[in-house]
């Protein structure tokens, strides 16, 4: 059992999109695809009212809630400017064009929902 899992190729990931991977528990990941390819993957959920982030608009390196308009940095998780609130962040990396996600930060988002 290795350190990564792979979730697919970086190109079934469209620019400035996102797709989700579900987790054990119910919970679900989304990965987002920048417009200037970097990969980020959070919990599939807004910090404010747990909206699901994978809908949302990715503009840079932040998304936008599609429920409220909230903006998430996809390094951190952190909500901007006055809202406050973290999504969990999930390590993720692209190697010769596959997406990988740690195995463990799986394993410990399933155990908390």
């Amino acid at each position: 059992m290795g350190d990564w899992i792979d979730i697919g190729a970086l190109a079934e990931i469209p620019l400035r999109g996102a797709r989700t991977v579900p987790v054990v528990g119910g919970e679900e990941i989304a990965i987002f695809r920048t417009g200037d390819n970097a990969v980020f993957a959070l919990v599939n959920r807004c910090p404010h009212k747990q909206g699901p982030l994978s809908q949302g608009i990715v503009h840079g390196h932040s998304v936008t809630c599609p429920l409220h308009n909230w903006k998430i940095a996809l390094a951190t998780g952190e909500a901007q400017g006055e809202d406050k609130g973290c999504t969990p962040t999930i390590p993720v990396k692209v190697d010769a064009g596959r997406v990988l996600i740690a195995r463990m930060a799986l394993l410990t988002t399933a155990l908390a929902a």
